[in-house]
């Protein structure tokens, strides 16, 4: 039995796509989960009450941690170290496996430009630190314990079936309505992004090699850098739009804009990651698994195909 703990999510729907070659029993946990595969097992948990994560482990060889909390701060102070240490917990006492995504918040952002599993750690917002948090209590409980556990990390993805990622809502839906793209600070900054469908494909492998454990990885993500224009270019070039002006947003904006879409008021500490270079390093994966990620162009062009219908 393999276990996706916020299995709705786009990384959630891919990995139990993929887990099906690893194992004939595929668990999916959420609040409201939907069957993947004919095959999956669909267990219905609020995983922030008491004894749901133990509930949702029992009976598991490998778990995943994908939960998506709401992208509030005060959610994510409130919930995501309970709902670690729950995880470690309920892993340990089942004996299974902790295979947790995990984003790039807790990085140095001094180091931005050349992101690897060795980049200094030390969180510039209150969300890195909560991502800190919660990544030293894996890696601790590995070290000190006895845990099975790796992360996953993933530059911002984009993707088929990801409809509420940055690149979908501010660049694809205004392509396709006749409007103009919207980018953070900088459109000529070069920033990295993560083909979904490579992300959940790499962590099934991940959570299913075992030497992978005790690590952590970053998931195949193209090598080239491309900045936000280049980017949104390319977006444009597979629409068959014209070469786009572009909106920029500053950052003094985005409280403002938070009173139309409410997930800007989150945003102001997290500009960092678009003032600057940002360039995520995924060789370690790809010279272990012999495995390159998804070109940009094939990426986006799956991305687009996907929206249209």
């Amino acid at each position: 039995m393999q276990t996706i703990l916020g299995a709705n999510g786009t990384i959630g729907k891919i990995l139990a796509k993929e887990l099906p070659v690893y194992t004939d029993r595929v668990r999916l946990v959420s609040r409201n989960p939907i069957r993947v595969n004919d095959s999956d097992e669909l267990l219905p948990l609020d995983l922030t009450q008491p004894g749901a994560v133990d509930k949702a482990v029992q009976g598991s060889e490998v778990v995943y941690l994908l939960v998506g909390l709401e992208y509030k701060l005060k959610i994510w102070e409130q919930y995501w170290p309970v709902l670690m240490r729950d995880t470690i917990n309920a892993c340990l006492k089942h004996g299974a496996k902790l295979v947790f995504f995990d984003n790039v918040y807790m990085y140095d952002k001094n180091h931005m430009s050349q992101l690897a599993e060795n980049t200094p750690v030390n969180p510039p917002s209150r969300k890195g630190a909560v991502r800190k948090l919660i990544s030293e209590m894996l890696l601790e409980s590995v070290k000190d314990m006895g845990l099975q556990g790796l992360i996953a990390r993933s530059a911002d993805f984009y993707g088929p079936g990801n409809e509420n990622n940055f690149v979908t809502q501010m660049v694809l839906k205004n392509l396709a309505a006749g409007k103009k793209p919207m980018w953070f600070v900088g459109s000529e900054i070069r920033h990295s992004f993560t083909y979904a469908p490579d992300a959940g494909k790499a962590t099934a492998l991940l959570g299913n090699t075992s030497d992978a454990y005790g690590q952590v990885w970053h998931l195949p993500t193209d090598s080239r850098p491309v900045t936000g224009k280049q980017f949104i270019s390319m977006i444009a070039t597979e629409l068959g739009t014209a070469e786009p002006k572009l909106n920029i947003l500053p950052k003094w904006m985005l409280r403002p804009l938070g009173l139309f879409i409410p997930v800007m008021k989150e945003m102001p500490e997290m500009m960092y990651q678009y003032d600057r270079e940002y360039f995520f390093d995924s060789s370690k994966f790809t010279n272990r698994f012999g495995i390159k990620a998804t070109p940009y162009e094939q990426g986006i062009k799956e991305a687009c195909q996907a929206f249209r219908n």
